[in-house]
């Protein structure tokens, strides 16, 4: 392979990579929301775990909640019909801010990881993340940011 040959496959190569990525982003079965303090609880409404397709109703797996009062957002996931955790997205380990892949939370300073219900599932961290309580009622979930 000659040198213009390999330049034009290393941009074809960057601009797919790329593209892919963003691709894969709109996939993901979460989703942002910024929502309002309330006391000393969050409402969300539950219809934000759903999405309609071709008339095909299906649920997000998490949403991830924040607010500028709170140093850290809050990963909420649906475990089941009816159940769902709220956990607070710093890491036990050092402090560090977690993000949200699907049903496990990752830090990116030193690699630990936690499942939807708060254990930590890959060292370093050791100790679960605090958790906040849930009450559902027809139309909203009431997160407490009192911790449990």
């Amino acid at each position: 392979m000659d040198r213009k040959e390999f330049i034009k496959a290393c941009g074809f190569a960057c601009v797919s990579g790329g593209t892919l990525s963003l691709l894969l982003q709109g996939c993901t079965s979460g989703k942002i929301l910024t929502a309002q303090i309330d006391g000393d609880s969050i409402n969300v409404p539950v219809s934000e775990f759903e999405i309609m397709k071709d008339n095909v109703m299906s649920y997000r797996k998490y949403i991830v909640v924040q607010n500028q009062k709170l140093q850290y957002p809050i990963y909420v996931s649906r475990t089941s019909k009816n159940e769902y955790t709220a956990l607070y997205m710093k890491c036990t380990h050092q402090g560090a801010e977690l993000t949200a892949y699907g049903d496990k939370m990752v830090c990116s300073a030193h690699g630990s990881e936690f499942d939807n219900r708060g254990n930590a599932t890959n060292p370093p961290a050791s100790q679960p993340l605090k958790s906040f309580p849930v009450t559902l009622d027809d139309k909203n979930l009431k997160i407490s940011l009192k911790t449990s």
